[in-house]
């Protein structure tokens, strides 16, 4: 009996040698209105995130960033052509797929984030994945994100899984 012949991969030999590599550092900044306004957005009430006075008497240093807010990545025009953050170039699928979207998100965090922190990111892609969907071929890329803070401390670690079909 005769074998379909299978599909060629999404995953290219430059994504497979992308494995693994690290980023160039990237900064973000934590600035006391990006974390109101991101407390805000998603619906958090808790003085702490908009009342330096409460922050405090909670034991912060400053307003907290809320769960999920990293800080705003400083931009720099002389890294035309790299991603806003910074962070590693993922090589383009074997074939083009157009659409996006997110698969999950999870922060560990190990410290407080506070307003004034300036958090150094590391990005590393971790892994490809072919599967088939409804829709057709979804590759599945997982990346990974070190936060440290102006000290060298681990203050985060975030896992990132992005689908394109």
């Amino acid at each position: 009996m005769p074998t379909e012949p299978q599909p060629p991969s999404l995953i290219s030999d430059d994504m497979r040698r992308a494995i693994g590599a690290r980023s160039e550092p990237w900064q973000c900044e934590v600035e006391k209105s990006a974390i109101r306004m991101f407390a805000r957005a998603v619906g958090h009430t808790a003085p702490v995130f908009y009342d330096e006075a409460a922050a405090r008497e909670a034991g912060y240093r400053s307003l907290p960033c809320p769960p999920g807010f990293l800080g705003l990545p400083v931009y720099h025009p002389s890294n035309e052509g790299l991603p806003h953050y910074g962070g590693p170039l993922t090589p383009e699928p074997a074939s083009p797929l157009t659409r996006g979207l997110n698969g999950g998100t999870q922060v560990q965090y190990f410290d407080d984030i506070c307003a004034g922190d300036v958090l150094t990111a590391r990005s590393r892609i971790v892994s490809f994945e072919e599967r088939e969907g409804r829709l057709g071929p979804m590759l599945i890329t997982t990346t990974e994100i070190e936060y440290t803070n102006q000290s060298g401390k681990l203050v985060a670690f975030l896992t990132r899984t992005g689908i394109r079909y």
